[in-house]
């Protein structure tokens, strides 16, 4: 075979640049093994492997060519510099050689045939520290990182954590264009002291101008406008700018919101801003299902519409059927209908209608019912809010003391505090929700009051294997009606998933004797939990749970209790962890001998 290279230059250069690039390409990968050298301290040492790419590659296993490895090495000298900066330590001297030769000087258009070791010699020197450290003019009640002064350590985070700290100190009071203007930073080598003066630019204080929106396709721009409440005219707040962001965040209709300052200020020293969205898939659909060994098979599903008429309105419909193959008395269903409206009365308060049908077929009563209502929806924050409507039911009854029909106005009004970190597996934080409704009876019962309250902490300990405390009380009331004539699904029951665990659901009421069992007036629910992790998606639980039902008004002692322990399994998923918990009684009526299985996705609370 004849090969033949034309062109200009010296003769032969082709031909070498050709080899050149062949070998380039053939080269193999390889695995590579990487210390790291320096009298460091522990913290600096795992902040150094933590930041090197060779490193990285190390424990990735992965094979690289010798290029890779080349590139990576040049690569690190700026990262690991960056990181020594952080600690103060200005002088330092690194060297990162590849089988012997310093990384820096190899040319990574010609790597060597092959690498198998890097060394990371890294002397760090003296850690410098402030001996001047200003800035300004700072804004009233800015507070600066706490080791941003004099003879604290030079770290360049508390440089940068400084200037972030006094513009944005001049954005909350108004001064959105607020900038660093100069800095001067000069390092004394001899007597390792680092002197820092930055001046900071407030420029003027701006009211908030119109806002524009940008992106929306099928939401109305003056409900955006609307939705976003933003007070146009009022003194710039970062916190206002954030809050018009989460509620538009909020109805659902957004896949993403941003909120975009203008560049400049505009007339009469006001700032324009533009709110720019991407619309979600105007419906959506979902499933979803439990079994217990007791209560059976309940699948549930809804449908929702996120924008019915323009202006970011949901329609959601539900329906639910739980108790299939179950032994907890017949089967209950539920439909409902839910219609949302975001910024009704104010850009915080939005207004809901409802109507449902619900039946509930239990051991101990038979209840169909009806309701139609409406009401208003206070968001105070993501974690909070609260509610009140008015609202009609028509149902019909039978338990132990016959069948009743009756007509109620509801006024069911209530707060949710949601202060968790997920909400299907939480681990840290507190829930609240408690709910007051008084109800006046048109026939078939007496006026009276309606209250509950359920309340769940959580607190974790560990890092690698974390091991979560979850509690959970829960409290119930009914005031007025007596007991014959209480509306049957008003009253209390425990046992079951959603009470004491090891139990048969509902299996705990007031005794009439003769077999008769009805719910009590108040209710006293309590569990703990111990949630263990692996390194992997396994958790492992323990369980204790306890509840009380009296034919009291408030829980006196005066009832009865039972409890419930068990063990159960933890799968993580994407969508949250899927629950298998085993359970038996440990006091109560029943004799020990049976024990319940719950399977479900999500924490039991």
């Amino acid at each position: 075979m004849q090969v033949t290279i034309m062109g200009r230059g010296l003769p032969g250069r082709g031909l070498v640049s050709a080899i050149s690039l062949a070998a380039l390409l053939a080269q193999p990968a390889m695995a590579l093994d990487v210390t790291l050298q320096g009298a460091l301290s522990d913290d600096l040492r795992s902040d150094l492997e933590g930041g090197s790419l060779l490193i990285e590659q190390e424990l990735s296993e992965a094979d690289v060519s010798p290029q890779e490895i080349v590139s990576i090495a040049q690569a690190d000298y700026q990262r690991l510099l960056a990181v020594l900066y952080d600690y103060g330590y200005y002088g330092a001297v690194i060297r990162i050689t590849l089988d012997g030769r310093e990384a820096s000087t190899i040319k990574s258009v010609a790597p060597p045939p092959s690498v198998s070791r890097a060394e990371i010699d890294i002397t760090p020197g003296t850690a410098f520290r402030f001996g001047r450290a200003e800035i300004g003019p700072l804004a009233p009640d800015t507070t600066l990182p706490d080791g941003f002064r004099s003879g604290e350590t030079a770290r360049l985070s508390l440089l940068r954590d400084a200037a972030s700290a006094a513009t944005d100190g001049w954005r909350d009071v108004g001064h959105a264009k607020a900038e660093l203007q100069s800095q001067r930073v000069t390092a004394r080598h001899n007597d390792g002291t680092l002197n820092a003066t930055l001046r900071v630019d407030p420029g003027p204080k701006l009211r908030f101008g119109a806002l524009s929106v940008r992106g929306n396709q099928a939401v109305r721009t003056e409900r955006i406008v609307e939705i976003a409440g933003l007070p146009v005219g009022t003194t710039y707040s970062p916190q206002e700018l954030q809050q018009a962001a989460a509620r538009l965040r909020r109805t659902g209709t957004f896949s993403s919101v941003a909120m975009i300052e203008a560049q400049e200020p505009g007339p009469g020293d006001t700032l324009a801003i533009t709110a720019r969205v991407a619309e979600e898939k105007p419906r959506r659909f979902g499933f979803g299902g439990e079994i217990s060994t007791v209560e059976g098979l309940s699948v549930s599903t809804f449908w929702m519409h996120r924008n019915l008429f323009g202006g970011a309105e949901r329609l959601r419909l539900d329906a639910e059927i739980e108790g299939i193959g179950g032994d907890t008395g017949g089967t209950d269903f539920l439909a409902r209908a839910l219609y949302q409206r975001p910024a009704t009365f104010n850009e915080d308060t939005g207004l809901y209608i409802l109507g449902e049908i619900e039946q509930q077929d239990e051991i101990n009563f038979f209840s169909r019912q009806g309701t139609i209502g409406a009401g208003i929806e206070r968001i105070a924050s993501d974690q909070r809010s609260y509610r009140f409507g008015l609202a009609v039911r028509r149902a019909t009854t039978r338990d132990a003391f016959g069948e009743n029909d009756y007509t109620l106005l509801l006024a069911p009004t209530g707060a949710t505090f949601d202060y968790r970190d997920r909400t299907l597996d939480a681990r840290r934080g507190y829930f609240l929700d408690a709910e007051v409704t008084p109800f006046l009876a048109a026939s078939g019962a007496d006026n009276g009051l309606l209250t509950k309250l359920d309340l769940r902490g959580y607190r974790t300990f560990g890092e690698v294997r974390p091991t979560t405390i979850a509690l959970r009380g829960q409290l119930g009331s009914l005031i007025g009606p007596a007991l014959s004539v209480a509306p049957a699904d008003f009253l209390f029951y425990s046992g079951g998933s959603d009470t004491v665990r090891g139990h048969e659901y509902q299996s705990l009421g007031v005794d009439l004797g003769g077999g008769q069992t009805v719910g009590g007036r108040s209710f006293l629910g309590l569990s703990a939990e111990i949630r263990m992790r692996t390194s992997g998606n396994l958790g492992y639980v323990g369980f204790l749970d306890a509840g009380y039902i009296g034919e009291e008004v408030f829980p006196d002692g005066s009832g009865e209790w039972h409890s419930g322990a068990g063990v159960g399994l933890r799968y993580a998923t994407p969508i949250g962890p899927i629950r298998l918990d085993l359970a038996v009684p440990t006091s109560g009526d029943d004799d020990g001998s049976s024990f319940q299985v719950y399977i479900g996705i999500g924490q039991a609370f």
